[in-house]
């Protein structure tokens, strides 16, 4: 437990009083409702959702489509409409060593309730191995899941249930989940598990079989699976394909379960478990289409994780045992619509086109034979560029634009910041012409982020809260503290 434990443990005491003193317009009616405050021990289970890399511009993004196309608010938006007690909020993810976290260490404050540095899990700078929630959770009796669109050995989800000094050590974390009994997984990252591509050859698989898994490769075999065991469910070799190319190509959509339906498949059998559980869900892609200045994978992405949200609405309709944190563990790229136009009236028809996407940029590089990582690409032509955005997207762009992502390709091409002179930014800059939407960077931000939370201990959260301290809530509202210590 962090030398901060019991300040924090104070703060979050008095939360509920100083988050009504503070009068801030966050705060919503609901909130501002009086009612029972909740107790320690009131949370029966806790539901932790992160839809990582969100700038608050992706929140936005993906609810002005989702309106536009499908009739209807976001559910995370919804959620603030609604006559539900909730909380909402802004958190400050700073890791121990910047101001811009990275996703482990973002993990890790909520995993630990320690701020570490960047790269690390659940490790402290001194080596010290502080004990990950999903450990105590489990020690006290309760059932584990982690659930992703990333591989399941990624950084946010193995910081809440791994130990390593770096997050690139994932055939380690994949070794520790078994070790540890995590209940229920589901994710990508079968090169993870698989004899043939771990370094050690060990079969991770036929190990978590002996240990009474259920293993599960497909959307198919998942929903025949059995809901009495443990599950393990590897859907691909890395992170799962975007949402814009999984709903384009038939044998994705068939054989990959969307992020919802592996929500469902884990509460189906954690609800199983008469002490309760802990479940961290993790839009993951989100912050990886970020990154690449996607802006057709990031609002899909977006809106399946506004899914899943919908999933765990309707569990905890009806019930008062279930705590339900929603929230980011930075900002990344800070995408948002640009006025343009006349009176910025053509923004709206602008973003519209998105709904024609067919494929993410990361399709299109497959399509080339480039990895974002690659120095540069030579070979093809700028008409070649032009017909691939327009396959990809629906848009026809010119030839001075081709060009310019023709040399953005063979590292040619020069930007006042150089962050913006790899193909996803310039492929993004040349796209905003035509959707709107344009990034600031390719990088994660120091951004306070959005937090929303109902169920017991979310009247406990201050309308500002620091990272580590949702460790406390967590802990203390499952009544689970006796376990954190070793």
């Amino acid at each position: 437990m962090s030398k901060k434990g019991i300040s924090r443990l104070d703060f979050l005491k008095t939360g509920a009083l100083s988050t009504a003193a503070l009068g801030s317009g966050l705060l919503t009616g609901e909130a501002r409702k009086s009612r029972k405050k909740s107790r320690y021990g009131d949370a029966k289970n806790v539901i932790f959702m992160v839809s990582d890399g969100m700038s608050s511009g992706t929140l936005t993004l993906a609810d002005l489509v989702k309106q536009a196309h499908y009739g209807d608010k976001t559910n995370w938006i919804k959620l603030y409409e609604s006559d539900r007690e909730y909380h909402r909020g802004l958190m400050d993810m700073a890791s121990l060593d910047s101001n811009v976290t990275d996703s482990a260490a973002a993990a890790s404050s909520w995993g630990c309730g320690n701020r570490i540095n960047n790269g690390g899990l659940n490790w402290g700078p001194n080596d010290e191995e502080y004990k990950p929630v999903c450990d105590i959770f489990r020690d006290a009796g309760k059932a584990t899941g982690l659930v992703t669109t990333t591989r399941i050995t990624h950084a946010t989800p193995a910081g809440f249930a791994s130990n390593v000094p770096s997050r690139g050590m994932e055939d380690e974390i994949a070794m520790q989940y078994s070790d540890r009994h995590i209940d229920v997984l589901m994710g990508g990252g079968a090169r993870h598990f698989d004899p043939e591509r771990r370094s050690d050859g060990e079969d991770l698989y036929s190990k978590f079989t002996d240990n009474g898994y259920t293993v599960v490769k497909t959307k198919d075999e998942l929903n025949r699976a059995t809901r009495n065991s443990k599950l393990l469910g590897v859907f691909y070799d890395s992170h799962l394909p975007y949402t814009v190319d999984h709903n384009s190509i038939p044998e994705l959509e068939r054989d990959v379960p969307t992020l919802a339906e592996m929500t469902k498949a884990a509460l189906d059998r954690l609800d199983r478990h008469e002490d309760g559980f802990i479940l961290q869900v993790e839009g993951g892609r989100v912050d990886h289409a970020a990154h690449g200045n996607d802006a057709g994978a990031l609002v899909y992405d977006q809106i399946a994780f506004d899914d899943a949200i919908k999933t765990v609405m309707d569990y905890t309709d009806g019930r008062d045992d279930t705590l339900v944190i929603l929230t980011t563990d930075h900002g990344n790229a800070n995408p948002g619509l640009s006025g343009l136009g006349s009176g910025y009236r053509d923004s709206p028809k602008m973003l519209d086109t998105l709904h024609d996407y067919k494929h993410s940029f990361e399709w299109m590089y497959g399509e080339l034979g480039f990895h974002w990582s690659d120095d540069s690409l030579n070979g093809y032509m700028v008409k070649d560029f032009m017909d691939l955005v327009e396959t990809a997207t629906n848009t026809k762009i010119n030839r001075d634009e081709g060009l310019m992502i023709k040399q953005a390709f063979q590292g040619k091409l020069r930007a006042p910041f150089r962050n913006r002179e790899r193909p996803g930014p310039v492929l993004a800059g040349v796209l905003a012409n035509y959707n709107g939407v344009y990034f600031i960077s390719t990088s994660h931000t120091a951004d306070y982020v959005e937090i929303a939370a109902w169920g017991p201990g979310s009247d406990r959260i201050p309308t500002f809260v620091r990272n580590t301290a949702l460790f406390d809530l967590m802990v203390d509202m499952a009544d689970v503290r006796a376990y954190a210590e070793g």
